[in-house]
């Protein structure tokens, strides 16, 4: 049998044969966390407008799209995570690889 795989696909399984995946610890935990944000996600029970530019927002569309979550539960997650300490600068996070490896 010759089975063709998507170039994402096979971006993944080579992803996974290099040893670039690691098991989570405390897995049952992660699970109850992560459905915790799911439910505090979905529980909606005020509406929010606001302005923001036609850039931020079709930027915040794609990004939605790559995770297959809708836009709007993307910004309720981002706010969710930046309210309760959880939202992490990428490039501080950079930085401390940085210094901690002594370049």
């Amino acid at each position: 049998m010759n089975i063709e795989y998507t170039r994402e696909e096979l971006e993944l399984l080579e992803s996974i044969e290099k040893g670039e995946w690691k098991s989570i610890e405390n897995l049952e935990e992660e699970k109850e966390r992560y459905q915790e944000y799911a439910a505090n996600t979905l529980k909606k029970d005020k509406r929010v407008n606001i302005r923001m530019s036609e850039r931020d927002l079709k930027e915040l569309q794609k990004k939605a799209l790559e995770e297959g979550i809708p836009y709007q539960t993307l910004i309720s997650s981002l706010l969710h995570k930046y309210i309760n300490g959880r939202l992490i600068d990428v490039n501080v996070i950079e930085q401390l690889k940085k210094r901690i490896s002594g370049n």
